[in-house]
């Protein structure tokens, strides 16, 4: 069945942090909101449909994980993306957030450190910083075009290399595929990982919540797939919410097919009953994770890849010092507003008090990220269309006074 992404739904009401938390992070609740990563669709209403069946029993007791909860990741990740994943290797996590501070908690000292890459997801950094961790970073390497167009990211693997032979840097955390930039790494790219960190005694976490939203003929590759070595060394992380729009339900997965990682990972875990899932969380998985959800998933992907599109011809014709990185993965575009001629706070002035829009600002990714905003194109068309004119109307004001 055809799905209408197009329609436009008023969450007033059911206290969604994109909307109820505008004041508070902007100073300002009259915002048009494409900040927050998760998209204004109405979830599947398959999935509704399975949680509403669910509900028509009166009693929400105490529930045992269903087994199919497990059989249905195993093909899911063995039909999207080829990899055979062993059921004893899973196991629930309440959240990917949360699993990270549990790594970090579990596998980290206190004197010891964690290594992220910059610009990336900024829990990357607060998670084990707050845990009381230190966390050293290996800045991406930005890769321009013959035009001086930012085209994309690569790793800086000899940097890398010097912050894993320190036997104080403990940890990798890994964004695959990347946010903000919206990279796939390659296969490759992630072997190089691999081999770097385990001849080093550096675990990695690999976060591949937005694996299944590929965009534009790209393909993910998990991190653990991709060498014997990789496997061993790392924790994938993974969910059906990014892609299901169902992040209030958390159904996320760890899988892990180091024995001696996974007994200890899961033991911490179930000492204090962390990998329990909600009673309502495996329904939603085994709801997303059908051939139904499969429909819907590449009905998703086509109107993404439009809206990335109108971003980029958009731009292209009226606003040419915004220059958007086009995703290979995810409902998130990097703006790099570099041209604009602002410093960073000027910028963020600029979208949030002129253009009336919430966007990430790019610092938050890591100073790598200023001069950069973030924008959720998970949404109509027609709120991007508003955004966007919204951007040119005061963009054009800028230049003019200047």
């Amino acid at each position: 069945m055809p799905y209408d992404f197009d329609r436009l739904i008023d969450r007033t009401g059911t206290g969604d942090v994109k909307h109820s938390k505008l004041t508070e992070f902007f100073g300002r609740d009259d915002l048009l909101p494409l900040w927050v990563a998760d998209m204004e669709f109405a979830t599947p209403p398959f999935i509704i449909q399975a949680l509403r069946r669910r509900l028509e029993h009166p009693i929400l007791g105490y529930t045992v994980v269903p087994e199919q909860l497990w059989s249905c990741i195993q093909l899911w990740l063995q039909t999207r993306h080829g990899w055979l994943v062993e059921r004893e290797w899973l196991t629930f996590i309440p959240g990917i957030v949360k699993g990270i501070g549990m790594v970090v908690n579990v596998f980290v000292a206190p004197n010891e450190r964690v290594i992220i890459q910059p610009p990336v997801y900024h829990p990357f950094r607060l998670v084990p910083q707050d845990n009381g961790r230190e966390v050293v970073q290996n800045p991406l390497i930005e890769q321009y075009d013959d035009q001086g167009r930012l085209i994309g990211y690569e790793m800086d693997f000899e940097g890398l290399e010097a912050l894993a032979r320190d036997p104080r840097n403990r940890l990798l955390i890994l964004s695959n595929p990347h946010n903000p930039a919206g990279i796939i790494w390659n296969a490759e790219t992630l072997r190089r990982v691999a081999d770097i960190c385990s001849k080093n005694n550096v675990l990695v976490i690999s976060d591949e919540i937005h694996c299944d939203m590929a965009l534009f003929g790209h393909h993910h590759t998990p991190f653990a797939s991709v060498s014997e070595a990789a496997a061993q060394c790392s924790i994938t992380f993974g969910a059906p919410s990014k892609t299901f729009n169902i992040a209030g339900l958390v159904s996320s997965y760890a899988v892990v097919p180091n024995h001696q990682l996974r007994q200890r990972f899961c033991a911490w875990m179930n000492a204090s009953e962390l990998a329990d899932p909600t009673l309502f969380a495996p329904i939603a998985t085994i709801a997303a994770f059908s051939e139904e959800g499969e429909q819907w998933r590449r009905q998703l992907i086509g109107y993404l890849e439009n809206n990335v599109r109108f971003v980029e011809d958009y731009c292209r014709e009226y606003l040419p010092t915004i220059h958007p990185l086009r995703p290979q993965a995810s409902f998130l575009i990097w703006l790099d507003c570099r041209q604009m001629g602002l410093t960073h706070e000027q910028l963020i002035d600029f979208f949030v008090n002129r253009a009336h829009l919430a966007l990430n600002e790019g610092a938050m990714f890591g100073q790598q990220g200023r001069g950069f905003m973030r924008m959720n194109v998970g949404c109509p068309q027609s709120m991007l269309q508003q955004a966007m004119e919204n951007l040119k109307k005061h963009e054009f004001g800028i230049h003019h006074s200047q």
